[in-house]
């Protein structure tokens, strides 16, 4: 039970740090528009590699979920800098 309780923790610090990385990945490319989105990798590319790799399309639809990110109808992905602002507020008090 215990081990089952800290890989819970471990994997939600792995998909928080997973999400920082996708934003600055997106703010470092200037994808803040649709017209700068980037392609970013939104599914597993292998289904039976295990790691953290796994963690990256899960964190990008947290972050579509939470409209930091938004989808453009051509696949690729960019970062909304108001809600991001907004954020970064939040969780500054």
């Amino acid at each position: 039970m215990v081990f089952v309780l800290a890989a819970m923790y471990l994997t939600g610090l792995g998909l928080r740090r997973v999400c920082f990385k996708i934003i600055a990945e997106l703010e470092e490319a200037g994808a803040v528009k649709a017209s700068r989105a980037m392609k970013l990798q939104d599914e597993r590319k292998n289904f039976f590699r295990v790691g953290t790799g796994n963690l990256r399309p899960r964190a990008l639809h947290l972050l579509i979920s939470d409209k930091l990110v938004v989808r453009t109808s051509d696949g690729k992905y960019y970062l909304d800098q108001e809600k991001l602002a907004e954020m970064k507020r939040t969780l500054g008090k």
